[in-house]
């Protein structure tokens, strides 16, 4: 009984990719600095975490070998490894959420997505005022690059006393509305997201962004799970598309429909933080039956502590993730395959708040499969693939699986 388990850790780059100089990346390194923080002592905070990183479990299956690969050097290792492990370099144009996830689901994105400029106003103001007069908005506050947490306790006082939501933008290819759950309207937000998504798609925007929250002042303030993401269809189908046409169903965790434009999703599970998403994905694999795959974001990595640059709170975000990670391989039955991996970087001791443009580990596992090398994929794709062959799923159009390798006897 062949079923797949895909879990995304947004954002755990492992190392430069071969183009990072293109995007002002070179040398960014999201594992290995935040490792390097914690043997120095720098990444200690009282309450929360101190010392080296402790995250043996993927240490286990790997993860310091895929390093190793991403980064050209010996991968040898001094104990035996529990799982398969490799790294994988985009192909894809970006470094986005989209592109990534896309890709890893076997189809990469060749394309440039459009960017808002770091200016005030970022927007078009062509594009304002259609949203406005469509919308029937008293008007706009925001117009700029912020922070998701900072510019609600920034503005939210003045959105709840003149009804206007708050607009803004980041590094990514991305449109954010952030809006009163009851003051605005959790449904009129989501309309108007849709009215946004429309708009802003001459503009070759990736996603518009529904940031729904709760709270009376600024220092009560709190975003809700109640997010919502407005994607740009994949350009052609997906290794999602394709379970659901073979007969399989495909369990979505977290913002996993979102990113896909819910094509190609048969089901979604959502949950605010990690450890919500973990429980998530350990019922979406206890209910998976033959064909199913169950594919899961863990966001946290990325908008939490990655683009906020909180290398404490990225590595406690890891040694929590690692500490649930026995949950799910004991959930594996024969005929299993599990699959950790990233979308990008977002290394949180790199200048600015972008994502950084990064090879990503490939670590996995299952009843009967060897733990070898994989090597460095020269695309995401590969790891779609894999799932497709195991699946017993026709190749795509892009990447090449590695299962040979691990049935190999």
């Amino acid at each position: 009984m062949a079923r797949a388990f895909l879990f995304v850790l947004d954002s755990f780059g492992i190392g430069h990719a071969a183009d990072a100089a293109r995007f002002g990346d070179v040398g960014a390194d999201t594992y290995g600095h935040i490792e390097a923080a914690c043997a120095a002592g720098q990444a200690d905070r009282p309450g929360l975490r101190q010392g080296a990183l402790t995250i043996p479990h993927m240490r286990a299956l790997g993860l310091d070998a895929a390093a190793a690969i991403a980064a050209g050097r010996d991968p040898a290792e001094k104990t035996r490894l529990e799982g398969f492990h490799g790294a994988a370099e985009e192909r894809s144009s970006g470094k986005d959420t989209p592109s990534g996830h896309w890709e890893i689901a076997g189809v990469p994105v060749p394309f440039e997505w459009g960017y808002f400029p770091e200016t005030v106003p970022t927007f078009p103001k062509a594009l304002t005022e259609r949203l406005i007069a469509e919308a029937g908005l008293p008007g706009i506050l925001g117009d700029c690059h912020a922070s998701g947490t900072e510019i609600i306790a920034r503005l939210g006082e003045e959105h709840i006393r003149t009804g206007k939501p708050i607009c803004y933008t980041s590094a990514d290819s991305v449109f954010q509305i952030a809006a009163h759950e009851t003051h605005f309207g959790l449904e009129r937000l989501y309309a108007l997201c849709e009215t946004a998504r429309r708009l802003v798609d001459e503009y070759k925007i990736g996603r518009v962004i529904a940031r729904p929250f709760v709270g009376e002042s600024a220092e009560t303030f709190e975003r809700t799970a109640r997010r919502r993401d407005y994607a740009v269809p994949p350009p052609e189908p997906t290794l999602l598309d394709r379970v659901e046409a073979a007969g399989g169903r495909v369990i979505g965790i977290g913002k996993i429909g979102d990113i896909f434009a819910h094509q190609g999703v048969s089901e979604v599970r959502k949950a605010a933080g990690n450890m919500a998403l973990f429980d998530a994905a350990l019922a979406a694999m206890k209910d998976a039956g033959a064909g199913d795959l169950v594919f899961a974001n863990f966001i946290d990595f990325d908008t939490d502590f990655g683009h906020r640059r909180d290398v404490a709170g990225y590595a406690a975000a890891l040694e929590a993730f690692d500490r649930r990670l026995p949950e799910a391989l004991a959930a594996l039955r024969t005929g299993d395959l599990i699959i950790l991996t990233a979308d990008h970087g977002c290394d949180p001791t790199w200048p600015g708040t972008d994502h950084t443009r990064e090879r990503v580990p490939i670590i996995g596992t299952g009843p009967g499969l060897r733990a070898v090398s994989v090597g460095l994929r020269s695309s995401y794709a590969d790891i779609g693939e894999t799932i497709a062959a195991h699946l017993g799923l026709p190749p795509g159009r892009h990447g090449m699986s590695f299962l040979h390798r691990l049935a190999d006897a």
